[in-house]
């Protein structure tokens, strides 16, 4: 039949004609799109008993429409992530029932009791018990999984070849680690950190450090990512009350460094603090970064000992965390960076009042944590950096 795309009047029938809907009347359905690339329909019974998530790629970005075009084979690299995420986390993913490859369309839990994490943080929410511990554990399971330590050589070269993803791979090699440090059309910044948007174009060691973590992205394959981590990519909340989190929109999912999806979470973190900072509401900000690593080395340590090849020691292991640390810190840094002078800008900062405070300070932690990586050895001196750029006006 090929690729359509879906309408909501589409949904009951695609529904059942894909076994997902047995009840006897039509589910309600109503269009929740949200993000920037795809298309998301919640389907209820009548009775609100029972409902289900649609999402589509579209082949264009959606909130572009057809002037820029985008291979819906994105929802391919999604469902394979959701597949191996699976096996290892599965209670930190929305649950999946199904993926049509000839229409690039997922099926899966409706997670509309939920709330964004980023949504949240915005309207002066504290993270909560476990959030941050549970995203670096999220990583560490999966990075481990798909790594050279966790997975036969056979297999995961094939992971390797299934997941290449250039497309989507470009984006991020341009849009977040080289387009904010040049001239580039996509680029714009709020007047009050012009200055600073200009500093950055103009400081050739910044974009030598940010070439090395772009060659770093390009060249890694450490393991399979989920490549967009970031606060909207994560809901919260309670079922039957217990704390749930739930991981979702890996379509940008590929083979790369670990360093790239912890460093894309602490980014969001280290915002949101100064989004709190700003408006006087900072709670438990402070320890997210803490938390999410110290989980994630705790679960990646655990997994150690069933690595499937046993030539690589303890002593190496040291080395890899702290290799990955630094890399982590980096990216981190470019990602608060292309957020602020970059292409697409984060809600945290451009919903206050006034934003420049606020993205000024975020910038400058960005660029000192991209050239200071190597000093910057743990938490706690990232955390001298922050304390050291609050006072700024």
């Amino acid at each position: 039949m090929g690729y359509r795309i879906l309408e909501t009047e589409d949904i009951p029938a695609y529904l059942r004609e894909r076994c997902h809907w047995d009840e006897t009347a039509d589910p309600e359905v109503r269009e929740v799109s949200d993000g920037n690339m795809n298309r998301v329909f919640l389907a209820t019974a009548p009775d609100g008993i029972r409902s289900l998530a649609v999402k589509q790629a579209l082949p264009w970005v959606r909130v572009a429409g057809p002037s820029w075009p985008m291979n819906p084979d994105r929802a391919d690299a999604e469902a394979r992530a959701y597949d191996q995420v699976a096996k290892v986390a599965p209670d930190k993913i929305p649950a999946i029932h199904g993926y049509d490859p000839e229409n690039y369309a997922l099926v899966m839990e409706d997670m509309s009791d939920l709330e964004v994490l980023r949504t949240l943080l915005n309207e002066g929410a504290a993270y909560g018990p476990g959030t941050s511990a549970r995203v670096g554990e999220f990583v560490a399971q999966l990075a481990f999984a798909t790594s050279d330590f966790g997975m036969e050589s056979a297999e995961r070269k094939a992971l390797i070849a299934a997941s290449v993803s250039p497309e989507l791979c470009k984006i991020t090699e341009d849009v977040v680690l080289s387009e904010p440090y040049i001239e580039h059309e996509h680029n714009h910044w709020h007047e009050g950190v012009a200055d600073l948007a200009a500093e950055f174009r103009a400081d050739a060691g910044l974009r030598t450090e940010v070439a090395d973590l772009r060659h770093t992205f390009m060249t890694s394959a450490q393991a399979l990512l989920h490549g967009d981590l970031h606060t909207g990519s994560i809901m919260v909340g309670d079922r039957e009350g217990a704390p749930v989190v739930r991981v979702f929109d890996p379509e940008f999912s590929f083979v790369g460094p670990i360093g790239y999806d912890l460093g894309l979470y602490w980014a969001n973190v280290l915002v949101s603090e100064e989004r709190a900072r700003a408006l006087g509401t900072l709670s438990d900000h402070a320890d997210q970064l803490r938390l999410s690593w110290e989980a994630f080395e705790t679960e990646f340590r655990r997994l150690w000992p069933t690595r499937v090849d046993t030539f690589f020691d303890d002593a190496y292991l040291d080395r890899f965390l702290r290799r990955l640390w630094t890399e982590s810190v980096g990216y981190a840094g470019t990602e608060i960076v292309r957020r602020i002078i970059g292409f697409a800008h984060l809600t945290d900062l451009t919903t206050l009042p006034d934003p420049a405070p606020a993205s000024r300070r975020a910038l400058l932690l960005g660029r000192e944590l991209i050239v200071r990586r190597e000093e910057l050895r743990d938490v706690d001196a990232v955390r001298e950096a922050v304390a050291s750029l609050a006072s700024l006006g």
